[in-house]
């Protein structure tokens, strides 16, 4: 079983990014949100966390191995979880994952149905059985969680209280935030991460 695979990547087209390792080429599939972000790092040496699966064919008559790439653990371990949810079977979370772990999560633990209906293929009756199954599971892999050292941490509660009081909700502002960190995570005081925030909203 391979866990963790490092080598040169060779592309990255339609889902799929192919690792050189050496004298073996190997095929990975990967999340919307990484392809997006591997685009820019082909030729370079990347890490993937992985995790194996069978793929039905032929409805289900024949199995083919996938191997899936992960940019950390977190990814890796949250898309297993994602993955238990009735419906949401490997090759819809890989499409549905068009942003960062974090901001699914967030939206999970605020019950944030019309934020996961945007996601593709999630549905509504979907994105209510994601909310009823992993809601107070996701914990781990929330941003306040990962946000950095503890000065990081009050910074963002604060930005997040100072956007609510600015007149986005909730679920916007975290998402916001987390949005502004994953950018810089040196921000480290309020005011900073307020003003990185409305420039994501402005750009969005």
């Amino acid at each position: 079983m391979i866990s963790k695979i490092t080598g040169t990547l060779a592309s990255v087209n339609d889902g799929r990014a192919l690792l050189t390792c050496g004298h073996l080429t190997y095929e990975l599939l990967i999340t919307a949100v990484d392809a997006q972000r591997l685009q820019a790092q082909q030729g370079e040496e990347i890490e993937f966390y992985t995790l194996h699966y069978l793929e039905a064919q032929s409805q289900g008559s024949s199995f083919v191995p996938r191997l899936i790439g992960f940019a950390a653990a977190s990814d890796r371990s949250f898309f297993e979880l994602f993955t238990k949810v009735k419906g949401v079977g490997p090759r819809r979370a890989l499409r549905s994952l068009v942003v960062p772990v974090d901001q699914v999560a967030t939206a999970i633990a605020d019950k944030d149905i019309k934020f996961l209906v945007t996601l593709p293929e999630i549905g509504k009756r979907t994105a209510e059985s994601i909310v009823a199954e992993l809601n107070g599971r996701v914990e781990s892999h929330l941003p306040a969680s990962s946000a950095g050292d503890e000065i990081t941490q009050v910074a963002a509660r604060d930005a997040i209280t100072m956007l609510c009081q600015l007149g986005e909700s909730g679920p916007q502002a975290r998402r916001l935030v987390a949005a502004a960190l994953a950018d810089d995570p040196k921000l480290n005081s309020a005011d900073r991460l307020v003003a990185a925030a409305c420039q994501i909203k402005e750009h969005a």
